[in-house]
């Protein structure tokens, strides 16, 4: 709840003012009844017109002032729980970003989106629906009671066995329904998950005509999100004929010993008519505490879920950073910065998660000198997209170490050594925008001129002529009005533009062809001579030319050397270079 609370302090001013109106609004609704047994009991028993419109009149201003201030309630109701919504949203949001690659792993993308929305959504909506009935009916509740004993103490004790009736029956239903609605978040969960994976994969799905399976699939999980449902609102609907059944037995009781009362001279029929009156609002504010309760109950599922994000420590951190940093300058205002590019890994053991029986990567040890290029190679599955995301410390190194100009990666900030090294990735993406925009990602404030220059290194002037508009041609989401090959030629071009100390390409000219894929390694060679170069590839055209070569097998080193040599003494250079030579890509 404090954690709670502390996203509710800049709306502090309309969080009080919706309380002050709401229990403003409960008074004056609380009131008429009492202006109601007056024209009752005084004004019709004494045929005294006057007396009736005054009073008539006075019951009309308490409603108009009810209206008024239940107006003011709703709005600054509103403004405090899309406040809060949005804050958590933020707060969300701003905590993934702090995520590695296994915190994002461990709640699966599809879960962390409900998080973010349908949680949050849950909980605004038990702001804004929760408040008024949750302030209002416990001071009608202790209010109305007050009177109704005031009225007649003695017809009031049918509170005394009506009340834990009800609360005996919201008990049993708050505890069976709460397990339910964190069955129906999960389920939640699983409906994005299978949404998100057929968007992102309908060309496949189309090409393989299997939109029968992903509806049968989605099916499943929807029926099961159904049925979660059902159980958990047919639960809490039981709420509300429990209450009724509870309300009416009691207005019998009343009417029935009231009636009485009235018949033997004891009670006069506008007292009975005003205690009736607080009854209703007595049962009513009863029940619309019961659905509080409901709500309440829900949004600490929410919650719950919404916590594990914000509480969840970032798998990687600067803190040895931080701590160096204060070794190398007292001042605190330097960092540590990679100035040459030239890599060593030492002993590096790495595995997803540490309860994991074997290591992704085992024993990897080798050195890449400032503006060598090195080639990555080996069968499908030898970890080899792994070890690169290791040294931009999108993954933390189980054991072992990587060096980068003699210092432990860990020793620069996370944001100047993944400003230093720039990375195109095995699945391209691309963002939604114009050419320039998905560029820019590169360098912010990139002129004309370095744009051009990038977009040349990586052949992307081959094609932008043909675009629509040039750099100014909108992309749809993931750049899907542009080819393969064109997508990763301006993905290594938004590299490049970045002017890194060290160039990334994992894998990233498989859609181009070996002639283009040519001129871009001359470009690289002959435009950034001093830049750190690592080629990961699945075709030996693309490092053959490489200082190193170094060659993964199931996660271990297998050899290091160059073309020549490992083509006259490594057995799998051999077998991967003949093959290819058979396919025609040699």
């Amino acid at each position: 709840m404090k954690n709670f609370l502390s996203y509710a302090r800049d709306y502090k001013k309309e969080l009080i003012l919706a309380i002050i109106c709401i229990e403003a609004e409960t008074a004056f609704e609380l009131i008429i009844p009492m202006i109601m047994a007056d024209i009752i009991d005084v004004g019709i028993a004494n045929q005294d017109r006057p007396y009736i419109l005054l009073k008539g009149f006075q019951m009309a201003v308490c409603a108009i002032i009810s209206l008024f201030l239940g107006n003011l309630y709703a709005r600054f109701t509103a403004a405090c729980g899309n406040g809060i919504g949005a804050s958590i949203r933020a707060a969300e949001f701003q905590k993934m970003q702090t995520y590695s690659f296994s915190n994002t792993d461990k709640f699966s993308t599809p879960s962390l989106v409900t998080r973010l929305t349908s949680d949050v959504t849950t909980i605004q909506n038990s702001i804004t629906n929760g408040m008024r009935p949750g302030f209002r009916s416990p001071v009608m509740l202790f209010i109305a009671v007050f009177l109704s004993f005031r009225i007649n103490a003695a017809l009031a004790v049918v509170f005394l066995i009506a009340a834990p009736i009800l609360g005996i029956v919201l008990f049993f239903i708050v505890k069976n329904v709460r397990p339910l609605y964190a069955k129906m978040q999960n389920a939640v969960d699983y409906v994005n998950r299978i949404i998100q994976e057929n968007l992102a994969a309908i060309r496949v799905v189309k090409a393989y005509v299997r939109e029968d399976y992903e509806i049968t699939k989605f099916e499943e999980v929807n029926q099961n999100l159904k049925n979660t449902s059902e159980r958990a609102f047919s639960l809490a609907v039981l709420n509300m004929p429990a209450f009724q059944f509870v309300m009416y037995g009691t207005i019998l009781s009343i009417l029935w010993f009231g009636g009485h009362l009235v018949v033997i001279g004891d009670m006069k029929v506008g007292s009975l008519t005003s205690f009736l009156s607080y009854v209703l609002q007595v049962l009513n504010s009863l029940m619309m505490f019961s659905n509080v309760f409901l709500l309440f109950t829900r949004s600490l599922t929410s919650w719950k879920r919404i916590t594990e994000v914000l509480k969840e420590e970032p798998a990687i951190t600067d803190d040895r950073a931080i701590m160096d940093h204060k070794a190398i300058d007292s001042s605190h205002t330097n960092e540590l910065e990679v100035k040459s590019g030239s890599i060593s890994f030492e002993h590096v053991y790495f595995k997803y998660k540490e309860t994991a029986e074997e290591y992704v990567l085992s024993d990897i040890s080798f050195t890449i000198k400032s503006g060598q290029t090195i080639g990555i190679i080996g069968p499908t599955g030898s970890a080899k997209s792994t070890l690169v995301q290791l040294i931009p410390r999108l993954y933390e190194v189980t054991s072992g170490n990587i060096t980068i100009d003699g210092h432990p990666i860990y020793e620069f900030t996370q944001k100047h050594l993944r400003d230093s090294i720039a990375m195109v990735l095995q699945k391209n993406t691309l963002f939604s925008g114009t050419v320039r925009d998905n560029l820019l990602w590169g360098k912010e404030d990139a002129t004309m001129e370095e744009i051009q220059r990038a977009c040349r290194i990586a052949c992307v002037n081959e094609f932008i002529d043909r675009l629509d508009n040039g750099y100014d041609t909108e992309l749809g989401q993931g750049g899907v009005n542009v080819s393969g090959g064109q997508k990763q030629r301006l993905c290594i071009a938004r590299a490049i533009l970045k002017a890194p100390k060290v160039l990334i390409l994992d894998d990233s000219t498989s859609a181009v062809d070996t002639a283009t894929e040519a001129k871009i390694k001359e470009g690289l060679a002959k435009e950034l001579p001093g830049m750190t170069k690592i080629i990961v590839a699945q075709r030996i055209t693309s490092i053959m030319d490489a200082d190193q070569i170094l060659i993964l097998d199931d996660g271990k080193i297998n050899a290091i050397g160059t073309h020549k040599t490992l083509l006259n003494e490594n057995e799998i250079y051999q077998d991967i270079y003949y093959s290819q030579k058979q396919g025609g890509n040699l």
